[in-house]
């Protein structure tokens, strides 16, 4: 199957009843992400005089995880939508389990990244010297060839500071530099959450710049909306339930517990490697 042309959206954006067509649309396969660890594919979505382009992982071209036996990638993405829903950030494209060509999998609306992005508008840079400038936040050193290192920095962001509270909480495990998907209107999205939700410490990002900081008031309301969401009856525990497994769903509440108690950004654990390699 040839690579795919990406086809933008058409007369959909987020916020327009696009769950809707995800989960109810026609899939018409498109092409193969061939860059993709797992089966990932290009595809249009139909529904009456609605169209967009989208992503569709089905469960069947996944490939085993040693260290997440239970539930699936595609279970994992959805419930990241989810909670990325309940924090009002809106930090993750629309994402829903659904049957299709190549049976249940998750299908995700295609964000097209920004084609105009402004000047000085990057997110990561590697810089010489051993401290970030203004503007930047440390990650740590790497090695660029010839025994030369320089410091790996991302942008004190926002938008960065919301992913890094997002990922605090699924216990994301592959925040790379490349699932971070900058859109037109100065839209951030975050991309590719199939290793989520463990019940272990994995937190593995390029996203430490705020390590120990205090969180914002914005955060600790974002994780209080959570924390009442995922009370037993509430609405965004139902819906995790059907996505990971309750010993999971038990840890999340934990870490959202664990992060309003300390009022920080959580820090590198020592267990687990911090960065995910390749970064980008």
């Amino acid at each position: 199957m040839s690579a795919p042309e990406r086809i933008p959206p058409r007369s959909v954006t987020p916020g327009t009843g696009v769950t809707e067509l995800l989960a109810k649309g026609e899939l018409t396969v498109r092409g193969r992400i061939r860059e993709a660890s797992n089966a990932a594919l290009h595809c249009t979505v139909a529904l009456e005089d609605r169209e967009a382009a989208c992503i569709y992982k089905p469960v069947a071209g996944e490939r085993p995880l040693w260290d997440f036996p239970d539930g699936t990638l595609a279970e994992r993405e959805v419930a990241a939508y989810e909670v990325s829903e309940a924090t009002g950030w809106g930090l993750v494209p629309p994402t829903v389990l659904r049957d299709g060509p190549y049976g249940e999998g998750m299908c995700q609306l295609w964000i097209e990244p920004d084609p105009e992005p402004e000047p000085g508008a990057e997110l990561l840079a590697l810089v010489d010297g051993e401290e970030p400038g203004e503007g930047w936040k440390a990650i740590g050193f790497a090695e660029v060839g010839e025994g030369r290192t320089a410091l790996l920095v991302h942008a004190d962001d926002e938008r960065l500071r919301r992913l890094a509270v997002l990922d605090a909480v699924i216990n994301n495990a592959d925040r790379k530099g490349g699932h971070l998907l900058p859109a037109a209107g100065g839209r951030l999205y975050g991309i590719d959450h199939g290793v989520t939700f463990h019940t272990e410490d994995k937190l593995r990002t390029l996203l430490w710049g705020w390590a120990g900081e205090p969180l914002t008031t914005e955060a600790t309301e974002a994780l209080t909306r959570l924390k009442q969401g995922l009370e037993g009856g509430g609405a965004l525990a139902a819906a995790l339930s059907e996505l990971i497994t309750a010993a999971e769903l038990d840890a999340t509440r934990a870490r959202v517990d664990a992060l309003l108690a300390s009022g920080r950004h959580p820090e590198p654990g020592g267990e687990w490697p911090a960065i995910p390699w390749p970064p980008v």
